[in-house]
C-alpha cells in the first residue's frame, strides 16, 4: 500500500485508540454526541440503509453548511438525469446535519461521517456499498479513498477547489497526496486555477474537468422575498433604512468596521450597522469594542417576537445560520475575513440578493467568485481600512450606484448557472462505468 500511507493509517489509528476512551467519558458525562455515536464509528443505521432501495447509490460527503448547500444543488441535477438513484448524505458538523435534514426531509437519509479510522470506514462502506463516493470541495480523505478503491467503489472530488493559501501545504506532502489522488476516479474542479493546483498535487490530468461552481445554481434559486419580509419585521426595519451588513467578520476587522461606521454616522445619522461575526463566541469582545466607541447596541437574541423591539442602530447577530437572510435587508455588504489574511467570505450570497458588495484584498478562498463579480463591474474591492470608509461613504451618498452594483451582481450570478448539472453528469458517468477490476480492488495503488 505504500510506506507513507502505512504511516498515516498507523498515526490515525493510534490517535483514535488514545482519544476514544476520553471521548466516551466526555460523552457519558455531558451527553453530547451520544445520540449519533454509532454513526461516527461507521455503524450506519438500518433505517437509513432501508431508504437506499434503488440503484445506483450515490454517497455524498458534505462536511458542513456550505457543502450541504452545494450537495442540494448537485442532488437536484442528479435527479434530472438519474431519477431512480438513491442518495446518502454525510456531514461532520451538527449544524451541517441539521441543515441537511431540513433541506432533504424524508427523501434522502442523512448521517454523520465516520471518524478517520480505517475500521470505521470499512464498516460504513461495507454497509452502504455505494456505487459512487463523492467528496465535495476540499475534502481529501486518504483512508476513505483507499478503502473505497479496495471495495471497487468509484470516487470523485466534486465542486473541487484548492485555495492559494492551502496549496503550499499540500505540495510539501506531494508524494503522499499523489499516492492518494491517483486512486480518485474523477475531479470536477471549480476553475482552471483549481484544476492546475490539484494537478500539481499529483492528480492525473486526464481525470480532471473544469465544471464551474455549483453554488451559483443553488444561490440563483435561493432568494425568497418572504425572508426579507421576515427579517424586516423582526428587526423593525423598513425599505428607507440604510443598512450596512458586515458578514462573517474575524478578529481585527470589527474595529475597522466600527471606525468606518462612526464616519458614516456623521454624514448619514440614521444608518444602521449589523455585525455578523464568524464565531459568535466573540460576541462579548465585540460588545466591548462598540461600547468603547460610545455606541449602544443590541444582540439579535434580544430582539424579536416576545422580546424587545429593535431600538439601537448597532446590532450584533449572535445567532447561527442567519447571515444569508440578514443580507436581504442590507444596503451595502462587507464580506469579512478579507481585511485580514484569512481568505475572505463568499461574496455571491449577498450578490444574489442584488446588493452592493465590498471586500478586502484577502479573497484567496473565493477567487472565482471575486473574478466573476469584478469582470461584471459588480463589486467594490478595497485595499485598506481608509478605503473602506471612503467607499462606504460614497455609496451611501449615491443610492443609484448602489442599485446598479446590485443589479449587475445578481445578473452575474444568474448568467453562470449550470455547473451543478455538469458535476452531476460526471457522477452519473462514474455510476454507469464498469467497476475496477478485481485485482485493482484488492490492491489500490499508492
Amino acid at each position: 500500500m505504500g510506506l507513507l500511507y502505512g504511516i498515516y493509517v498507523g498515526l490515525t489509528g493510534v490517535f483514535f485508540l488514545l482519544l476514544l476512551p476520553l471521548f466516551l467519558i466526555y460523552t457519558g458525562i455531558t451527553g453530547r454526541y451520544r445520540r449519533h455515536l454509532k454513526e461516527r464509528l461507521g455503524l450506519i443505521p438500518s433505517e437509513a440503509l432501508r431508504r437506499l432501495n434503488r440503484r445506483p447509490t450515490i454517497w455524498i460527503h458534505a462536511v458542513s453548511l456550505g457543502e450541504v448547500r452545494v450537495a442540494e444543488s448537485i442532488i437536484g441535477a442528479l435527479r434530472q438525469i438519474m431519477p431512480t438513484c438513491s442518495v446518502l448524505v454525510s456531514t461532520m458538523t451538527e449544524h451541517g446535519r441539521a441543515l441537511a435534514e431540513e433541506r432533504f426531509g424524508e427523501d434522502i437519509p442523512v448521517v454523520y461521517a465516520p471518524v478517520d479510522f480505517i475500521a470505521c470506514f470499512r464498516i460504513a462502506l461495507g454497509r452502504v456499498r455505494p456505487n459512487v463516493m463523492v467528496f465535495l470541495e476540499t475534502e481529501i480523505w486518504p483512508t476513505w479513498v483507499l478503502e473505497a478503491r479496495r471495495l471497487r467503489i468509484r470516487t470523485a472530488l466534486i465542486n473541487g477547489r484548492i485555495s492559494v493559501r492551502s496549496i503550499d501545504g499540500y505540495l510539501r506532502l506531494r508524494p503522499f497526496f499523489k499516492g492518494v489522488l491517483k486512486n480518485v476516479d474523477a475531479f470536477g474542479m471549480i476553475s482552471k486555477e483549481d484544476a492546475a493546483r490539484i494537478r500539481s498535487m499529483g492528480a492525473p490530468a486526464h481525470r480532471i474537468e473544469v465544471n464551474g461552481n455549483a453554488k451559483y445554481d443553488i444561490l440563483a434559486q435561493a432568494p425568497d422575498p418572504r425572508l426579507e419580509t421576515e427579517v424586516r419585521q423582526a428587526l423593525n426595519l423598513d425599505a428607507s433604512h440604510r443598512v450596512i451588513v458586515a458578514g462573517s467578520t474575524r478578529q481585527g476587522e470589527e474595529e475597522i468596521i466600527l471606525d468606518m461606521y462612526l464616519k458614516a454616522l456623521d454624514a448619514f445619522p440614521e444608518t444602521i450597522l449589523m455585525i455578523v461575526p464568524r464565531h459568535i463566541d466573540r460576541t462579548g469582545d465585540i460588545l466591548k469594542m462598540v461600547h468603547r466607541r460610545g455606541l449602544s447596541c443590541q444582540l439579535r437574541t434580544e430582539i424579536g417576537k416576545g422580546k424587545a423591539g429593535r431600538t439601537e442602530k448597532v446590532i450584533i447577530i449572535n445567532t447561527f445560520g442567519e447571515l444569508f437572510k440578514i443580507y436581504s435587508v442590507a444596503t451595502i455588504v462587507f464580506c469579512g475575513a478579507s481585511l485580514v489574511p484569512l481568505g475572505g467570505q463568499n461574496p455571491l450570497e449577498p450578490a444574489v440578493w442584488g446588493k452592493a458588495v465590498l471586500y478586502g484584498p484577502s479573497m484567496e478562498d473565493f477567487l472565482d467568485a471575486r473574478d466573476l463579480l469584478e469582470s461584471a463591474q459588480a463589486s467594490v474591492p478595497i485595499s485598506s481600512p481608509e478605503e473602506l470608509a471612503d467607499k462606504v461613504l460614497w455609496l451611501l451618498g449615491h443610492p443609484e450606484e448602489v442599485m446598479a452594483y446590485g443589479e449587475r451582481a445578481r445578473e452575474a450570478v444568474l448568467r453562470n448557472r449550470g455547473a451543478a448539472l455538469r458535476h452531476a453528469k460526471m457522477i452519473a458517468g462514474l455510476a454507469g462505468t464498469k467497476k475496477a477490476s478485481r485485482q485493482d480492488a484488492k490492491t489500490p495503488s499508492f
